[in-house]
């Protein structure tokens, strides 16, 4: 299928395509039911639920420092809840309304809460289990895919804005040009370790406001904290591009020309064409998990495109 995306003619840049939805957009009628769930480490994930009795299940896993709060999180949910789906959007630890128990927070590659997220959601009866991923979200769940301990309920997935190259898309984002939005990451990220430092053992803040770049931060706070060497090993072992090959269920990517987070080496056309389960898809715009549009009784383009994805 060719990408059909076009952006409003007031979203003239990339900047403005990826701002604009992120704090224009309200998403209402979302009427999630909260689930806490334990995990085998002591510790919990928060689960949103839309469930109206369907044996049709989509998990939708949100970005860096995002929740299932976000308007692109509720519009997503909303979109497949009207479409006869239920709905479980997960927040990553850390991530909900409290802090998470443990040192660890989460990271691009922590396959094992989705995983722990998956298992839970197979207690009910569903018959079928899409995954929808978002940026970081969207990594987690190319990941998870392609380790090759997929459960056959889950059928097909879509993500969207994917950082594949974790390192170049780092990289990107620390460009002067795109300071607004690392700054705003790196400060939310300082702010998330010194709030767990007041409470827990084990994380040194000295010197942290010295941190200007996510590599930075990555490789004192996220590496360590979650088992890797520094933050060039985390970005290795953990880029979903590496785990393309091994994907076996229908998917989807989809990564704007004009995404001002992502790499050249996230959009992978040669890697994914030797690959016949999965779809890459690179409109012109779409900046970072935007595809806004209007008159189109609510719906962006990229849930179009997710359900389109999902149920044909």
């Amino acid at each position: 299928m060719t990408p059909t995306y076009r952006r409003p003619l007031f979203l003239f840049s990339a900047h403005l395509e990826t701002i604009y939805p992120a704090l224009a957009r309200n998403v209402s009628d979302v009427p999630y039911e909260r689930e806490r769930i334990p995990t085998a480490d002591d510790d919990f994930l928060d689960l949103d639920w839309l469930r109206q009795g369907s044996r049709k299940l989509v998990i939708i896993s949100h970005g860096l420092e995002g929740n299932s709060s976000r308007a692109y999180m509720k519009g997503m949910a909303r979109t497949f809840y009207r479409n006869g789906f239920d709905v479980l959007a997960w927040n990553f630890r850390g991530c909900g309304e409290e802090m998470n128990k443990q040192l660890r927070f989460y990271h691009s590659g922590a396959t094992d809460d989705l995983s722990w997220v998956i298992q839970h959601a197979m207690k009910r009866e569903y018959t079928e289990i899409d995954l929808i991923g978002f940026s970081l979200g969207g990594n987690v769940t190319l990941k998870y895919l392609g380790e090759k301990n997929v459960p056959p309920i889950v059928k097909k997935a879509v993500t969207f804005s994917v950082p594949l190259d974790l390192h170049g898309s780092c990289l990107k984002i620390s460009k002067r040009s795109n300071w607004v939005y690392s700054k705003r990451f790196l400060d939310n990220l300082k702010k998330k370790v010194i709030r767990k430092s007041e409470v827990m053992k084990g994380l040194n803040i000295e010197g942290i406001d010295n941190i200007k770049t996510l590599v930075e931060f990555d490789d004192r706070y996220t590496a360590p904290l979650h088992g890797f060497k520094d933050a060039i090993d985390y970005y290795t072992r953990c880029s979903s591009l590496h785990f393309l090959k091994h994907i076996s269920i229908p998917v989807l990517i989809v990564n704007a020309l004009n995404d001002p987070f992502l790499s050249p080496t996230c959009y992978p056309h040669e890697a994914v064409s030797g690959n016949r389960s999965l779809t890459l898809e690179s409109p012109r715009y779409g900046g970072h998990v935007g595809f806004a549009q209007f008159n189109k009784n609510g719906l962006y383009w990229s849930e179009e495109r997710a359900l389109a994805f999902l149920t044909t």
